[in-house]
């Protein structure tokens, strides 16, 4: 079964793949994850558990941190919360799986963001203890019933049109199904023969989902309107179930592109600009949320970053590709992304945007030597992206514990005025690692 596992590697862009006190209460037990294990993993903050039986045993992947603080309070209130994806020996067993690292959705939690503890416990109702979002055992028609991957998690508020007592947690996650597809669907002509005909994998055709919790550990499904209840699909010009717009905002004719699979949800939220009524998120045209996924285009086979706009936030609308591989760097692939607002601190030591954009971190795949790393772009309107180059290499060193690839970057803003990185790493011998790295320019780390 070698073949198998080597043609489906070269088909992905694989990943290594104030609110309620996260304080510890006396019934949670946690981990020890061995963080430092060599001179070259100093920067390691999290790694799969030790535990067999735990979900995230086997690989570990797509880390978003959450930073709380009071600006006003005397004391250091500092609170993080990770949530992550994770895969324990049992989903790759036979093979039937893509090679990634999503499996099963789990949190931790830190008080400096770079110490964490699992959350043990999880929620009550998923199919394995210590998981916050699991396989969906509720509906076998489901997407999502294969393995799950995170995408984005956004803060308690922020979204302009959904409210609710207290704040809601909105998580953006992709799922795979049972449902098998022929592995050559994925291959170039080139790579074609290295397989059989007959050949075929499940859960490959990757669709993004939603979840909503009041407390960021018990999440519910939020019903799609794709018949698989996902909320944004692979665009397939013969499903009669997706409606696809043929023109934008501007009446501009789009062109969409087929895809196999899309994953990786990055969703922001857009902010009400100086030129804007106050109240403009409550206008039903406005575009209030941005999605940028990660697909793979079924004529050319490239992987690329294609970009989706929603009013509510569950309901999206495809605009296109916005990033494709084109240069040594990234020629083999664009994939997951994070994006950040530009912002600096001001006299009073406060973070301010001021309107000067956002910078996109995303994962390029080498054309050269196939090692993952992690690049950047940015932008004025969230829609169009001019492409700056790498931000973040790949360790160096045999024995470097992310010396083949760095991807699936996530950044976060600190009080002192840097920004921290977390990112996933995996080493030669195939271990997955959260790593963590700093920048107080998001161009030098």
């Amino acid at each position: 079964m070698r073949w198998l596992t080597v043609s489906i590697s070269l088909a992905l862009c694989e990943a290594w793949a104030p609110m309620k006190s996260f304080l510890t209460s006396p019934r949670q037990q946690h981990t020890d994850t061995h963080l430092y294990q060599s001179k070259n993993d100093y920067n390691v903050v999290f790694r799969p558990s030790t535990n067999e039986d735990s979900f995230d045993s086997f690989k570990l992947g797509t880390a978003r941190v959450h930073r709380y603080s009071d600006p006003n309070s005397g004391i250091d209130d500092t609170e993080y919360i990770m949530w992550y994806h994770g895969r324990d020996s049992a989903l790759s067993a036979d093979n039937a799986l893509p090679p990634l690292s999503t499996g099963r959705i789990g949190r931790a939690t830190s008080r400096n963001g770079l110490v964490w503890e699992r959350d043990e416990d999880g929620s009550v109702d998923t199919d394995k203890r210590g998981v916050s979002l699991g396989l969906n055992t509720d509906s076998w028609w489901g997407f999502d019933t294969a393995h799950v991957g995170l995408g984005q998690v956004l803060l308690p508020m922020m979204s302009p049109s959904i409210r609710s007592e207290g704040g809601v947690y909105v998580m953006y996650y992709m799922g795979g199904s049972f449902e098998e597809t022929k592995i050559n669907e994925y291959l170039n002509d080139e790579k074609k023969d290295m397989v059989p005909d007959e050949a075929v994998i499940k859960g490959m055709k990757l669709r993004i989902g939603a979840a909503i919790s009041q407390d960021g550990v018990t999440w519910g499904r939020v019903e799609g309107d794709d018949p698989s209840g996902a909320c944004m699909v692979p665009y397939d010009s013969l499903d009669t179930n997706q409606n696809v717009d043929s023109k934008d905002e501007k009446g501009q004719l789009l062109k969409i592109p087929e895809e196999l699979y899309c994953g990786w949800p990055e969703v922001v939220v857009n902010p009400v600009g100086e030129n804007e009524r106050a109240d403009a998120s409550k206008d039903e045209s406005r575009n209030n949320f941005f999605m940028y996924y990660s697909t793979m285009l079924k004529d050319t086979k490239e992987k690329a970053i294609g970009y989706a706009v929603s009013n509510s936030g569950f309901a999206f609308s495809k605009r296109g590709i916005i990033l494709k591989p084109d240069e040594p760097l990234d020629g083999a692939g664009c994939a997951r992304c994070n994006v950040v607002s530009k912002a600096s601190l001001n006299a009073d030591g406060l973070w301010e945007e001021g309107g000067n954009g956002w910078i996109m971190f995303y994962e390029g795949v080498s054309i050269e030597d196939g090692k993952h790393r992690i690049l950047a772009a940015e932008s004025d309107d969230l829609k169009s992206w001019k492409k700056l180059g790498l931000v973040l290499d790949v360790g160096q060193g045999d024995d470097a514990w992310d010396g083949q690839g760095v991807g699936s970057p996530h950044v976060i803003r600190l009080d002192d005025g840097f920004f921290r990185m977390y990112y996933t790493g995996e080493g030669s011998d195939g271990n997955t690692a959260i790593g963590v790295a700093k920048s107080v320019d998001l161009s030098s780390w």
